[in-house]
């Protein structure tokens, strides 16, 4: 997992493969009060960004997750948000395999998961083996949140 926040981008992009770079200018230079919540293309089923509306919910009532196919780019536009993280242990214990379906593993149980709470303007990568649990309360209760979780294709990373 890796924390950012837009304010750092010019001095931390350099880190990143060019496909995430290409993400995160899109996150950067997109004016997400403009847009409806669905689903935007970037560069076909390699890159796209899934816009979400809602209010966070308590943390037991999110499930963990992981995904094979697609690393996920979390970012808050509006808002805050905490998300559960912990990595892929054997003590994670699967509640249901929506790998083929959903790209999505759930978990039941998962060990020395911490807390990350993303304000608005900050963002985190998750890879194939962080568990994230996503959506949760954090220090502000339930405000509104405008979320942009971007999908990029793990295959081309490598």
């Amino acid at each position: 997992m890796i924390q950012g926040d837009m304010k750092n981008l010019d001095q931390e992009l350099f880190l990143f493969h060019p496909l995430l770079q290409k993400g995160l200018q899109y996150l950067k230079n997109t004016d997400f009060s403009k847009l409806a919540a669905g689903r935007y293309e970037i560069d076909g089923d390699i890159l796209f960004a899934l816009v979400q509306e809602y209010e966070p919910q308590p943390k037991q009532d999110r499930k963990a997750e992981t995904h094979a196919k697609y690393a996920d780019v979390q970012y808050v536009a509006q808002g805050q948000e905490c998300i559960g993280f912990a990595r892929l242990t054997p003590d994670c214990e699967v509640a249901e395999d929506k790998l083929a379906e959903k790209d999505a593993v759930f978990y039941k149980t998962v060990k020395d998961e911490v807390d990350l709470v993303l304000d608005a303007g900050s963002y985190a990568v998750f890879m194939p083996a962080d568990v994230h649990r996503p959506c949760c309360l954090g220090p502000a209760g339930r405000v509104q949140v405008k979320k942009v979780v971007l999908k990029v294709k793990v295959s081309v990373l490598k």
